[in-house]
């Protein structure tokens, strides 16, 4: 059962006056990155193929992920009227491919696949979390909360799997963290950068890995604040099995805060958003 409709949303206050053009981008990107999850559901359910109760809570999973990409794809045709959303993802389907003829996870374990989704939700949750606090665009800024609110919800839903897993396969704190992170450095890999170029940049134009991230990134991680960096490490660390609220948190987030926001500085001097 969804939480939300799309029809739910306040379509009518959408007020053109208060889009911020670069930030539009942005979310054409992450339309179809969302839309994109049943390839990931199809993945899953593969990886999980003996664990009824899972393949059912991917599936649900999926389900709530298209809508959050078909939500978005509609609120930025009404930003860029001219932009068409079906056709973009299109695009980026045929552009970028997951794999999916696989019965083992690529993490090593499926402790190590749930961990890894748990770095994602944590990474979504995140930016439409500081994405409706740096909009005011009133459609999306109610929609990117009510996307927030689905993605915590899909945090727990993995952390709850990997723990029920975490009996079985007694995978250590090092190497959850070093999953967790691993998987934090692949933010930067081509799912994003190949999502910016189908959804931004015209079909005849070549593809260029840092070029497109850098621009994804210099406009999404300009919405971050460093309370919602402060949530992410206490998430990073609750799924590794650590200690949040602790010294040690406050020391990950102090490094993390620094790297974050020189690192977003480096794509933004890249792209000319400087």
């Amino acid at each position: 059962m969804k939480h939300w409709q799309i029809d739910q949303l306040p379509w009518d206050s959408f007020d053109p006056s208060k889009v911020d053009p670069e930030l539009v981008k942005a979310v054409k990107a992450a339309s179809v990155v969302e839309r994109n999850s049943v390839d990931y559901a199809q993945y899953l359910n593969n990886v999980f193929y003996d664990d009824p109760d899972f393949r059912q809570a991917a599936d649900h999973w999926a389900v709530e992920e298209i809508q959050h990409g078909d939500a978005l794809g509609r609120w930025a045709m009404l930003a860029d009227p001219k932009w068409d959303y079906q056709e973009a993802f299109q695009r980026y389907r045929d552009f970028y491919k997951i794999q999916l003829d696989v019965d083992q996870s690529i993490r090593g374990s499926r402790t190590g696949e749930l961990i890894a989704r748990c770095m994602v939700e944590t990474g979504t949750s995140s930016f439409y979390t500081a994405l409706a606090d740096a909009t005011d665009e009133p459609v999306l800024k109610a929609l990117c909360k009510q996307i927030a609110a689905d993605e915590f919800r899909h945090f727990k839903l993995f952390y709850d799997h990997m723990h029920r897993y975490l009996k079985r396969e007694k995978i250590s704190t090092l190497q959850r963290a070093r999953i967790a992170l691993g998987r934090v450095t692949e933010s930067e890999d081509d799912e994003l950068a190949s999502a910016y170029h189908t959804t931004n940049e015209p079909a005849g134009m070549p593809y260029d890995h840092n070029r497109c991230i850098a621009n994804y990134m210099a406009r999404a991680m300009k919405t971050y604040q460093p309370k919602h960096l402060k949530r992410v490490t206490g998430m990073i660390f609750k799924t590794i099995g650590l200690t949040p609220h602790s010294k040690l948190q406050d020391l990950a987030f102090y490094v993390a805060e620094k790297l974050f926001f020189s690192r977003q500085k480096k794509f933004a001097r890249m792209v000319g958003l400087t």
